[in-house]
């Protein structure tokens, strides 16, 4: 009998010590709810600004994206930008233009890359301010969408405010009030607006067609957009023509 009971008492004790040390171990303790700090507080709401400005481009948060190094005017030189004119050719007329490399070469070199790539091609000029601008670039108007136009949409390039004057026939870069955020919306000023000096980059001058973005300035709109957006076929390279020089009096 003696053996039996110290034999249990054995068990017992043997039983305590192998299930005593898990019983024992803490629950994982639930983390208490985060109070609202002024650090992680949300963000005040801005007013926006009132004043008329070219509108950004519609898409999204800018990011310094490099340009990639397979396209025909990387690399080339102010001269061989400065050579360089684009027609725009859309359903209104034809627009020509006359690039500025000497004061904005980077922006002329984005603008060349993406005219000779084709993805202005079937764009619309979706935004229209009476007597102030008409706006084109925006790559989201485009009737056909492919991974590496949507990639461009999102590129962005460095500002180049410059001394160019935007005066009536000017083409400058549409962009968020971000910094060096430009992607490819640009604007042709129907009239003269020098309070956008030194703050937007001008890039290129209308030499022939003004009549056309006057037409397009002078559609009908809801709002800033057009009713029935004049669409741009094709905008097109070509070597600016060589103005002759004047004989010698």
């Amino acid at each position: 009998m003696k053996k039996l009971l110290n034999s249990s008492l054995a068990f017992c004790c043997a039983t305590l010590f192998l299930v005593s040390p898990a019983m024992t171990q803490k629950r994982p303790s639930r983390s208490a709810p985060k109070k609202t700090t002024k650090a992680n507080a949300p963000n005040k709401v801005v007013k926006p600004n009132t004043e008329v400005k070219p509108s950004p481009s519609p898409s999204l948060t800018p990011t310094l994206t490099p340009t990639p190094a397979t396209e025909p005017f990387d690399g080339a030189s102010v001269e061989k930008m400065s050579a360089q004119c684009v027609t725009l050719e859309t359903e209104a007329g034809a627009i020509e233009l006359k690039m500025l490399p000497e004061v904005a070469p980077e922006t002329v070199r984005n603008f060349l890359n993406t005219v000779a790539s084709g993805a202005l091609d079937t764009t619309t000029f979706s935004r229209v301010v009476k007597k102030f601008v008409v706006q084109g670039g925006n790559l989201a108007t485009r009737e056909t969408m492919t991974p590496d136009i949507a990639a461009r949409s999102r590129r962005t390039i460095m500002d180049e405010p410059n001394s160019i004057k935007h005066v009536r026939g000017i083409v400058s870069m549409a962009r968020p009030d971000s910094p060096n955020s430009a992607t490819t919306n640009f604007f042709i000023l129907v009239s003269d607006a020098s309070h956008l000096d030194g703050t937007f980059a001008a890039f290129a001058r209308v030499t022939s067609g003004m009549e056309v973005a006057d037409a397009i300035n002078g559609a009908a709109l809801e709002g800033d957009k057009p009713v029935a957006p004049v669409r741009l076929k094709r905008a097109a390279l070509s070597v600016c023509p060589v103005k002759p020089i004047a004989p010698a009096q």
